[in-house]
């Protein structure tokens, strides 16, 4: 669900932020229960209300940090995201040097500190309304826990980021450092699970359990990192003109939709140019078709629902195949198409990008036995 923009950058809210949501409020009002039992039932849910709101805004400021930094080093910011675990800004590709790394991933836990700073100031400074104060009590410290939480060195808190950066600077090797980095993740988030394991049977269920899910969460985000860095190894040095095929699959502009269906069906083919006067005027994939009610596809033509060829995304034959595939992910397409000197010279897709990807591994293993 998307919630708003800021600073160009789409804030959206995954489906299972409400259930952290939900569980922190009742969390709060239980805690003010406990701690001004003088309040109303109105006022201890309205302030666990609140102060959740302002707990999850804390944390949009905190991926804000990030992605702002990012966004001055020309690092391409598709979204954010808050979810169970609380939020991940889409940083498209990694930072070009150790420097910019360090950067990008230590302003985060600032951020978080900083704000806890302020809350803290509120808190000793504001004394006319009670309710403010005991929201600030809160949010100060679970600010400030939320900045050292993000500093510990596993890959991929922040912390993590700033021992890849290090170990980046010192070896001048970024997959190297990030093996180092995701190691390290890897060691802390099996302490997790451990610590949340032997909480769970000592009489402290509920938190045990979140423990050792959060450290699931990290041992898998770990993983998935060092994967991708292994992945953009394999494929360091391909480039799109190395992978693409010059067969382009093109359409009329002017079918319906159950003729394009058709022709999917008969040559297995999910994307296609589309023409218009024996020249290319747009885009279309099966994915496209599948948003229009099928008694509509017979009335409805190609061109009605294509990508028109000036937003057509493309890839030019020298651009890595790496850059392909994460652009060709983040929008999920399944097949883009090369141009050069303004011409459709090829197309590339995702199955083949995999295959090469699969190939390189095999001879890569084999040559190391």
């Amino acid at each position: 669900m998307r919630i708003g923009r800021v600073f160009g950058i789409p804030i959206y809210l995954h489906s299972s932020w409400f259930i952290i949501f939900a569980l922190i409020t009742l969390s709060l009002a239980t805690q003010f229960t406990h701690q001004h039992p003088s309040w109303s039932k109105e006022q201890h849910w309205a302030l666990g209300i609140i102060t959740s709101a302002l707990f999850f805004a804390s944390v949009v400021f905190h991926e804000l940090s990030h992605s702002v930094v990012a966004l001055r080093y020309k690092l391409p910011v598709s979204s954010i995201t808050l979810f169970v675990f609380g939020g991940i800004s889409s940083i498209e590709r990694e930072p070009d040097n150790a420097r910019q790394e360090f950067t990008v991933a230590i302003v985060g836990p600032i951020s978080s500190i900083f704000l806890a700073g302020c809350f803290y100031l509120v808190s000793r400074s504001f004394h006319g309304d009670e309710m403010v104060k005991a929201a600030c009590d809160w949010l100060w410290q679970i600010n400030l826990m939320l900045g050292v939480f993000n500093l510990v060195p596993g890959f991929p808190l922040d912390g993590g980021r700033v021992l890849r950066a290090a170990a980046w600077g010192i070896t001048g090797n970024f997959a190297r450092a990030t093996m180092i980095a995701a190691n390290s993740g890897k060691a802390i988030a099996y302490l997790m699970i451990l610590l949340g394991i032997w909480q769970a049977f000592n009489g402290n269920p509920f938190q045990g359990l979140w423990i050792a899910f959060i450290g699931w969460f990290l041992l898998s985000a770990a993983r998935e990192s060092f994967a991708r860095v292994a992945v953009r190894n394999t494929l360091t040095g391909v480039v799109a003109a190395d992978v693409m095929t010059h067969d382009i699959p093109t359409v009329a502009r002017d079918i319906s939709l159950d003729d394009y269906v058709h022709e999917v069906l008969r040559t297995g083919v999910l994307a296609h140019i589309v023409t218009g006067a024996g020249a290319p005027v747009g885009f279309i994939t099966l994915n496209t078709v599948r948003s229009i009610p099928r008694e509509e596809w017979h009335n409805t033509s190609v061109q009605a629902l294509m990508l028109p060829a000036d937003r057509m995304h493309s890839a030019k034959p020298d651009e890595p195949v790496m850059s392909v595939l994460e652009r060709m992910q983040g929008e999920d397409l399944t097949q883009m198409p090369i141009i050069s000197g303004g011409h459709i010279t090829g197309m590339i897709s995702r199955d083949a990008i995999l295959r090469v990807l699969q190939t390189r591994l095999q001879v890569g293993h084999l040559a190391h036995q």
